[in-house]
C-alpha cells in the first residue's frame, strides 16, 4: 500500500526514546468521580487471556537477495601469463558497474521482520502482504522457539494481506476471527505482535475511531486503536476482550518511527473474505461494476436536485462492462448496489468487492431526479483491470478544432493532430480545453488546460458550438450554474459546477 510519509508501515525495525509525561488527574465530584474513575480503569488483569493466545502469534523473519554494485575500481594491471590473472577477471571484470560486473557479484541478504497470528492448526498464518514482499524466503517463529520455512499461499496488497503454510510437527495453537462491525468506540482491544524485535510484545488500549480513511487504498476502512503498535507490529493481530481477532495491524502515524497512540488494523469483517479467497483460489476474486466515481458533493446535490448529498456519482462507464451492460449512465447517482445503502461514494468499492462475482443484483440510481432500479451481473474485478489497461493502450484520432469562448474557457474541437500530439486516449471525445481565463470561476474550480468537457448539464457535447448552445439552453431556463463532466485525456472522469455568466 502506498502511503503518505506521516503513514508508516510497521514491518521493519526501528528503535525511538520513549519519554515518559507525568498527568495529573482532577477529580470532578462526590460518588460520580469513584464510578467514573472504575469505569476508566480497565480490566483488573488481561494476564489470563494473553497467556491464552501468546502461542498462536509469530514472528516473521524475511531475506531478500539484493545485487551489489561494484564502483569503478581501477583494475590493477597483471603480467601477461600471470598466474594470477584468473583471479582478477572474476574479482574485477571489465565492466564492474555494468551487467558483466554484477554478473560475477555475491548478492547480499537483506532482511525484515513482522507479526503474523495462526488462524488453522494444521499451519495457515495470516500477515500483511507488505511484511513478506519480494522476500525470497520467510521464516516462522513461534513462541516455543520453533522455527520453520513457510511457503506464501496468496497475496493481495489492495488490503494488504498474505496467507502462509507451514508444516508443524504437531497441531498448532490457533485464534479465530471475531466480528468488527460490532466493534465500539471505547471497547478495550489487546495487541500482541514482534515491535522492535521484542517477541511476544503485549500492550492494551481502546478503539479510538471505526472505519477511519488513511488513502492508504481503494477499501480503507480501518479501525484506529491507542494500544501501542511500532515498526514489526505488522500483521499481527487486535484481539477484543473475549479473545478475538477483530483487526490485523497494518500502519501508524508518527512522525518519529514510534507509536504516539495513532495506530490503524484492517477490520476482521474486511479481511475475512480476503482470507478465505486466498486460501482458497490463492488469489482474489472481487466483485467489479466498471464505472468511475466521485463524490456527490452539497453543490453538486443542490444542482441534481437532491435533498441531501450522498451516494456514489457516476463519472464514466467502462464500455462493455457490468454497468454499461446493466445501463447504468454517466451522471447517474448510485444510492443502493444489493440492497445495501451507499451513504458515501467510499462505501460503493467495498460493497462490489465483497460481492459475489456473476452475481445479479439490483442497482438503483437517481437519473435526472427519478430513483430508477437497474439489473446488473457482478463482473469479477482482476478481470475489469485487464480490460481497462488494454483499452488505454488503444491510440487516438486526429481533428482539426474550431475554437470559440464559453465559461471563461478557450475551446475547440478534438482533431486528428490535437490527438497524437497530446496523447488523448481514443475512448476520450468531447471539447479540447485550449485555455482557462485567469481570476475566472473555471479556474477557481481547478479547470486545467488540456481537459476535455464530455457533457454540460448532463448532455454530451461533440464541438465547441455545443458548448455554447448549451449554455445558453441553461441561462434560458434560469439556471445559474453549469454541471460539467470533465476528463482528463486518460480518460478520468470527474463532475464540475460552474457559474454561468463568465
Amino acid at each position: 500500500m502506498a502511503l503518505s510519509n506521516k503513514f508508516r508501515k510497521i514491518g521493519a525495525v526501528f528503535v525511538a526514546p520513549v519519554l515518559a509525561l507525568a498527568i495529573a488527574v482532577t477529580p470532578v465530584s462526590g460518588v460520580a468521580t469513584s464510578a467514573f474513575a472504575q469505569n476508566i480503569a480497565g480490566p483488573t488483569s488481561v494476564a489470563d487471556l494473553a497467556e491464552s493466545l501468546l502461542d498462536a502469534v509469530v514472528n516473521i523473519s524475511t531475506s531478500q537477495k539484493v545485487a551489489q554494485r561494484r564502483p569503478n575500481t581501477p583494475r590493477p594491471r597483471v603480467p601477461e601469463g600471470s598466474p594470477f590473472q584468473d583471479f582478477f577477471d572474476e574479482l574485477l571484470p571489465d565492466n564492474p558497474g555494468g551487467d558483466n560486473g554484477n554478473k560475477n557479484r555475491r548478492p547480499r541478504s537483506r532482511s525484515s521482520l513482522g507479526s503474523g497470528f495462526v488462524i488453522d492448526a494444521s499451519g495457515i498464518i495470516v500477515t500483511n502482504n507488505h511484511v513478506i514482499a519480494d522476500a525470497d524466503e520467510i521464516t516462522v517463529n513461534f513462541a516455543d522457539g520453533t522455527k520453520l520455512e513457510a511457503e506464501l499461499i496468496g497475496k493481495d496488497p489492495k488490503v494488504d494481506l498474505a496467507i502462509l503454510r507451514v508444516k508443524p510437527a504437531k497441531p498448532l495453537t490457533a485464534v479465530k476471527f471475531g466480528d468488527s462491525d460490532k466493534a465500539r468506540i471505547g471497547d478495550w482491544v489487546m495487541a500482541i505482535g514482534n515491535p522492535l524485535g521484542l517477541s511476544g510484545s503485549v500492550t492494551l488500549g481502546i478503539v479510538s475511531a471505526i472505519n477511519r480513511d488513511i488513502n492508504s487504498g481503494p477499501y480503507d476502512s480501518f479501525i484506529q486503536t491507542d494500544a501501542a503498535i511500532n515498526r514489526g507490529n505488522s500483521g499481527g493481530p487486535l484481539f477484543n476482550m473475549a479473545g478475538e481477532v477483530i483487526g490485523i495491524n497494518t500502519a501508524i502515524i508518527s512522525p518519529s518511527g514510534g507509536s504516539i497512540g495513532l495506530g490503524f488494523s484492517i477490520p476482521s469483517t474486511l479481511a475475512k473474505s480476503v482470507v478465505d479467497q486466498l486460501i482458497q483460489y490463492g488469489e482474489t476474486r472481487r466483485g467489479w461494476l466498471g464505472v468511475q466515481i466521485q463524490t456527490v458533493t452539497d453543490e453538486i446535490a443542490e444542482t441534481l436536485a437532491m435533498d441531501e448529498a450522498k451516494g456514489a456519482l457516476v463519472g464514466d462507464v467502462v464500455p462493455n462492462g457490468p454497468a454499461a451492460d446493466g445501463n447504468i449512465k454517466s451522471g447517474d447517482v448510485i444510492l443502493s448496489f444489493d440492497g445495501k445503502d451507499v451513504e458515501q461514494m467510499r462505501d460503493l468499492p467495498r460493497i462490489v468487492a465483497d460481492t459475489a462475482v456473476e452475481k445479479e443484483v439490483d442497482v438503483v440510481v437517481l437519473r435526472k431526479g427519478k430513483e430508477v432500479t437497474l439489473k446488473v451481473t457482478v463482473g469479477r474485478l482482476e478481470d475489469g483491470e485487464k480490460q481497462i489497461a488494454a483499452a488505454k493502450k488503444e491510440n487516438g484520432e486526429k481533428k482539426e478544432a474550431k475554437v470559440k469562448t464559453a465559461l471563461g474557457m478557450t475551446l475547440g474541437e478534438i482533431t486528428d493532430d490535437l490527438r497524437e500530439a497530446e496523447k488523448i486516449d481514443e475512448g476520450v471525445k468531447g471539447v479540447y480545453i485550449l485555455k482557462v481565463k485567469e481570476g475566472s470561476n473555471a479556474e477557481d474550480k481547478n479547470i486545467k488546460v488540456g481537459e476535455i468537457i464530455v457533457e454540460v448539464g448532463q448532455e454530451a457535447v461533440t464541438n465547441a458550438k455545443d458548448v455554447v448552445d448549451r449554455i445558453k439552453e441553461l441561462k434560458s431556463d434560469g439556471r445559474k450554474n453549469a454541471l460539467l463532466m470533465v476528463s482528463t485525456k486518460t480518460g478520468d472522469i470527474r463532475f464540475v459546477v460552474v457559474r454561468i455568466g463568465e
